[in-house]
C-alpha cells in the first residue's frame, strides 16, 4: 500500500509523479463533490482565476459592457449575499426602514448624512464581512467528515477536476490542474499556522482570501515569481510576464498586453514588475474596489451635488443601496424590454 506525504508534497523531488499517485488516490477512495469547470477554478477569494494568472476582483461581474449587475451594490453595502436576497423580497417600505437602521450605523459622527470616508470604511467592512461569509460556505462544503476541519485531501478533492485528467500527462487540463494544485498547496500551509495539516475556520479564510490576511500575500508573490522569473532576479519584465500566454498570440493582442503592462501594472516605469507591483496585479485592491464603488453610489444618488449623501437621498433612491420587491419588479421589466428588442 502507497502512504502519500501530503503534507511535504511541494517539497518532494518527484512532484508529479507523487500528484500522480494522489489523483489515482483520491479518484479511487474519495468521491468528487461538485467538481469545478476547467479554466473556472474557484478559490482564491472566490474568484476565477484570470487568462493572465491574476485573480479576478470582487467587482468583476460588475459592468459587463451594457449590463449592471446591481447585486454588487447591494452586497456592499449589505455584507451579505443572503441579505442582499432578503432584502429583495422585502416592501419597498420595509427595505426603507431596514437601510435607514444601517444608515445609523454607518453615520459616524451623527449628522444625518453620509460623506465619503463613511461610506467607504463601511463598504471596506462589508467586504471583509462577504469574504467570510463566502469562506464559511466554502468551509462546509470541504468538510467532508464534519470534524471542524478541512484536510488538504478534503480540499483537493473538493476543488480540482481530478476525475477528468485521464492520467495524461500530455493533457492541457493535466499541466493546469497540477500547477493550481501546487500553488494552492504552498497558499495551504502557509494558512495552517499550528502545523496540524489542516484548517479551522479562522485558517481556512487566510488561505481562501489571502487578500483579506497580510502574512499571505508575500507568498502570493512567491507564487508568481517562481512560476514566471526565469532569471531569478526578483522581478518580471515583460517577457516574464507573457509566459507561456504569449506564446501564438498576433501583433494586435501582444501590443495590447504590452500597453497593459506600462501603463496599468508597471507603477514606477523601469519597465520592470517588482514585487509590489506584481501584489497589486495579482491581488486586486479592496481599498480600489471600495473606492470605485463609492464614486458610483455617489453618483446615482447625491442629487443636490454636494459631496455628502443625506438620509433623504439615500431612502429616495434606495433601490441602489439594498433593492427590494420594486427593484426586482424594475429588473424583470428591463429583461422583457431587452428581450422584445431582440425579436
Amino acid at each position: 500500500m502507497v502512504r502519500l506525504d501530503f503534507e511535504g508534497l511541494l517539497g518532494h523531488t518527484m512532484l508529479r509523479e507523487y500528484v500522480g499517485l494522489f489523483v489515482l488516490c483520491v479518484l479511487s477512495c474519495v468521491q468528487i463533490v461538485q467538481p469545478a469547470a476547467h479554466g473556472q477554478h474557484m478559490h482564491h477569494g472566490g474568484g476565477e482565476r484570470l487568462e493572465d494568472g491574476a485573480f479576478s476582483p470582487k467587482d468583476h461581474t460588475h459592468q459587463q459592457g451594457d449590463h449592471h449587475d446591481m447585486e454588487f451594490d447591494h452586497e456592499a453595502i449589505l455584507g451579505s449575499k443572503k441579505e442582499a436576497q432578503d432584502f429583495g423580497n422585502l416592501s419597498p417600505e420595509e427595505a426603507k426602514r431596514r437601510l435607514k437602521i444601517l444608515l445609523e450605523k454607518m453615520d459616524r459622527n451623527g449628522d444625518k448624512s453620509i460623506e465619503r470616508q463613511e461610506l467607504y470604511a463601511w463598504i471596506l467592512r462589508s467586504f471583509k464581512s462577504l469574504s467570510k461569509e463566502e469562506s464559511d460556505e466554502r468551509f462546509e462544503d470541504g468538510d467532508e467528515d464534519e470534524d471542524g476541519f478541512v484536510s488538504w485531501r478534503e480540499y483537493a478533492a473538493e476543488e480540482f477536476d481530478l476525475d477528468e485528467l485521464e492520467m495524461d500527462p500530455s493533457d492541457p487540463n493535466y499541466e493546469e490542474e497540477l500547477q493550481l494544485m501546487e500553488e494552492d498547496k504552498i497558499l495551504f500551509d502557509a494558512a495552517d499556522l499550528n502545523k496540524d495539516g489542516k484548517l479551522d475556520k479562522t485558517e481556512f479564510l487566510a488561505f481562501s482570501h489571502p487578500e483579506e490576511d497580510e502574512k499571505m500575500k508575500p507568498l502570493v508573490i512567491d507564487q508568481v515569481l517562481n512560476s514566471r522569473d526565469k532569471n531569478g532576479d526578483g522581478v518580471l519584465s515583460f517577457q516574464e510576464y507573457l509566459g507561456e500566454r504569449g506564446e501564438g498570440k498576433d501583433k494586435e493582442w501582444l501590443l495590447t498586453e504590452k500597453d497593459r503592462f506600462d501603463e496599468e501594472l508597471d507603477k514606477n516605469g523601469d519597465h520592470l514588475l517588482s514585487r509590489e507591483e506584481i501584489l497589486a496585479w495579482i491581488i486586486p485592491s479592496n481599498q480600489e474596489t471600495a473606492e470605485e464603488e463609492v464614486n458610483h453610489l455617489f453618483a446615482g444618488a447625491d442629487q443636490d451635488v454636494n459631496g455628502l449623501l443625506s438620509f433623504q437621498e439615500i431612502l429616495d433612491n434606495h433601490d441602489i443601496f439594498v433593492g427590494s420587491e420594486a427593484t426586482d419588479y424594475g429588473e424583470h421589466l428591463e429583461n422583457l424590454d431587452r428581450f422584445t428588442d431582440e425579436l
